[in-house]
C-alpha cells in the first residue's frame, strides 16, 4: 500500500476536529472512515472518494477523474480524482465534502 503522504496530510487538515472519522489502510491506499463506512482516501498521488454507484458516471465526465480500480476491476461507487483535481484546498474540501455527503446520505 502506498499513498502520498502530503496528500494524506492535507486531508487529515481537512477533517481536524471531528471525532467521527478513522483512518484505515484499505483498498491500495489510506482511507477515511466516517462512522465507519469509507467517504474518502489517498492512494499514490490520487484522492479517493465516494460517490455512489448512481452519480459515478456524471461524476466521471469532470476534470481529472478516473475510474477508481482494485484488484484490476472497477468499483462501482468510487472515483478516482487526479492531483491537479485538488490542486487548491477549496477544491480538495469540495471532494471530501462530497465523499462525506454520500456516506451520510446512507443512513438517512
Amino acid at each position: 500500500m502506498s499513498y502520498d503522504a502530503q496528500t494524506v496530510e492535507r486531508v487529515r487538515r481537512a477533517l481536524a476536529g471531528r471525532d467521527d472519522i478513522t483512518e484505515q489502510k484499505m483498498v491500495g491506499g489510506l482511507s477515511f472512515l466516517l462512522r465507519g463506512t469509507m467517504c474518502c482516501g489517498v492512494t499514490g498521488s490520487r484522492l479517493m472518494v465516494r460517490v455512489g454507484a448512481q452519480n459515478r458516471d456524471r461524476v466521471l465526465a469532470e476534470p481529472h477523474v478516473q475510474p477508481m480500480e482494485f484488484g484490476g476491476r472497477p468499483l462501482a461507487a468510487f472515483v478516482c480524482v487526479q492531483p491537479d483535481g485538488f490542486r487548491t484546498d477549496a477544491a480538495l474540501l469540495s471532494w471530501i465534502q462530497r465523499g462525506l455527503d454520500f456516506v451520510a446520505s446512507l443512513s438517512t
